[in-house]
């Protein structure tokens, strides 16, 4: 090295003193060692039965080997009451890095709590990104956060049912499934052909989309509520119709009594939900269990889908960036990002997709590339406090006049997006 730095300063250096040569020596030594990590420990938020023991104990493995002398702490973290202690956290400068759910992020970015990772998006593999993964990270034209994983509602189906109905396949398109849900009905013993809540909005967020519709829309310079437009409408007869074959209250969710626990009595035909929805091995045989994408009106596409899921953001407080900055690039690399796709999950980049191996994801799949978030608005998260707006129009409309139900509620959630946060 010494050698190295008197060709570069050139022969005239060669006068100085040797206690001169020696520091400058020492500085190009210094330079060209890893950056010091002694005592450094990076703390990071990950959701209760979001990251597999398996990710947890490989990415610490990697990253401490990546960065030598630094520590990972991880923390699980409880969705119950998350918000409030991550509001503290991001003022505190407690966290570094942390999972925030996609319908979350823009209501945290807009208060200057994350790190804008616009420049760094091609570093952390962002380039690959899926653009309708990755909207949920940007906003205001910027990128905070960076897509971690997601997933979207399927038809989950009892296949005795199925096949005592007379149905040999899945459904393509809207129009087959309507047909199977008739011939469900006529099936001795079937309560419902399928069970579907008439507060059930995601499936309807899907339908929306579907149709090219959005649940809100900007006019001027502000936010406000769509629900009275052509598209949505159109999505709401699709709805309709699919509801009609259920006698699941009109006045409930998915999860009021939860619909697993209903599906797994045996009586009923389908219902649209997630993976972890779909009945334990204890409560149904898993062979009685099947998947498929919801149907679209055309054979060759799928509905819409809602696409939840959460993304990974750095605190703007974080006194460790450039080692939160490493961990993210170790998270979106296609090892871990891999690791969460071979448990079920959509990852962030569709060259991934293939890892994805359970019967869930192969119906999420196809339909996860048409899908879409909510609207990326900093006061989203007003529109889904309870009550739900969106949940209470399905409800009335249903029960009767649409066009003054859809006014009615689009008033509501514009009225919510003009709060402040």
């Amino acid at each position: 090295m010494k050698r190295q730095l008197i060709a570069a300063v050139g022969v005239a250096a060669m006068v100085v003193g040797l206690a001169a040569c020696g520091s400058d020596a020492k500085k190009a030594d210094d330079a060209a060692k890893p950056k010091d990590y002694n005592g450094k420990t990076l703390t990071a938020w990950v959701m209760d039965g979001s990251a597999p023991q398996t990710w947890q104990d490989g990415i610490k493995a990697d990253f401490e080997k990546e960065f030598p002398g630094a520590k990972l702490k991880l923390e699980i973290q409880k969705w119950n009451g998350i918000g409030a202690k991550v509001t503290t956290a991001l003022s505190e400068g407690s966290v570094d890095v942390l999972e925030i759910g996609n319908t979350q992020t823009a209501g945290y970015a807009a208060t200057g709590g994350l790190l804008d990772l616009t420049k760094d998006k091609a570093n952390l593999g962002g380039n690959d990104w899926a653009a309708n993964l990755n909207n949920s990270s940007v906003f205001e034209g910027k990128q905070y956060a960076a897509p971690w994983y997601f997933t979207n509602r399927v038809v989950i189906y009892n296949k005795e049912l199925f096949t005592k109905a007379g149905i040999a396949a899945a459904p393509k398109t809207l129009d087959e499934f309507y047909a199977d849900l008739d011939k469900l009905k006529a099936v001795p013993g079937v309560t419902n052909p399928i069970y579907l809540p008439g507060q059930e909005w995601y499936t309807y967020f899907g339908l929306v989309v579907s149709n090219k519709g959005q649940i809100v829309k900007k006019d001027g310079d502000k936010y406000v509520g769509n629900l009275s437009s052509p598209e949505a409408k159109a999505a709401f007869e699709q709805y309709k119709k699919l509801q009609s074959y259920s006698n699941a209250p009109k006045d409930k969710d998915e999860a009021t009594p939860a619909q697993g626990g209903i599906f797994a009595k045996g009586d009923v035909g389908a219902m649209i939900g997630l993976g972890w929805e779909a009945p334990a091995p204890k409560d149904m045989a898993a062979e009685k269990i099947g998947f498929f994408p919801i149907p679209g009106v055309a054979a060759d596409k799928p509905s819409g889908v809602f696409l939840g899921g959460s993304n990974l953001a750095i605190a703007q407080a974080s006194k460790n960036q450039d080692l939160a900055k490493g961990f993210l690039k170790l998270a979106m690399s296609d090892k871990f990002e891999g690791q969460m796709a071979s448990t079920g999950l959509i990852p962030n980049k569709p060259s991934l997709n293939s890892l994805a191996v359970t019967d869930f994801a192969k119906a999420a799949i196809p339909a996860s590339a048409s899908g879409d978030t909510t609207p990326n608005i900093a006061a989203w998260a007003n529109v889904e406090n309870t009550p739900n707006p969106i949940k209470d129009f399905l409800t009335a409309a249903l029960a009767g006049d649409y066009d003054a139900a859809a006014k009615k509620y689009d008033e509501e959630i514009t009225k919510r997006l003009a709060q402040k946060q």
